[in-house]
């Protein structure tokens, strides 16, 4: 039974040898398969894209001094554009103050002027327009009294009916 039991052992044996060696074939073909496929896809690669890269280096030669100087003189008109409105902003900061200064002055002038007017009408209303008063009632006054002096003596009715002013007065 020994003789048996090893004759089956190895043919067991020999048939994972087989197998494994099917196996590590059909891996050797699979590889072999994918690098044909990976070398022609490197060439197909190689044909299209290094073509256009060498054409993009080439551009980014010829265009580098031309970028160069664009980023230059963006630069500097950047410097030029800040300082102009640097200058525009210390202008108009000027040109405001002096425009409050005015402002100031002319409402200073404006209430002093006001101030004054006020003060001219009360000297005018008192040197002239109260004497002026008082002289009209006055006169008012002295005509009254020489007119009711002199004047035509009115004369009562003879029916004894009162002053013809009382018959207004009802």
């Amino acid at each position: 039974m020994d003789d048996n039991l090893l004759r089956i052992f190895i043919a067991v044996t020999t048939f994972a040898i087989l197998i494994q060696a099917g196996i590590l074939i059909g891996l050797y073909l699979a590889v072999r398969k994918s690098t044909s496929r990976m070398e022609a896809l490197a060439t197909e690669f190689k044909s299209k894209a290094l073509p256009t890269i060498e054409t993009a280096q080439s551009m980014m030669v010829e265009l580098r001094p031309k970028i160069e100087a664009i980023t230059a003189n963006v630069s500097e008109s950047t410097i030029v554009v800040r300082n102009q409105i640097n200058r525009l902003d210390a202008t108009l900061t000027d040109v405001l103050d002096r425009t409050r200064l005015q402002v100031i002055r002319a409402d200073e002038l404006l209430n002093r002027t006001m101030d004054r007017v006020e003060e001219t009408s009360e000297v005018v209303h008192k040197t002239v327009v109260s004497p002026l008063r008082q002289v009209n009632g006055f006169m008012t006054a002295i005509s009254t009294g020489v007119e009711a002096f002199f004047g035509p003596k009115r004369r009562q009715p003879k029916n004894g009916m009162g002053v013809p002013q009382d018959e207004m007065f009802i």
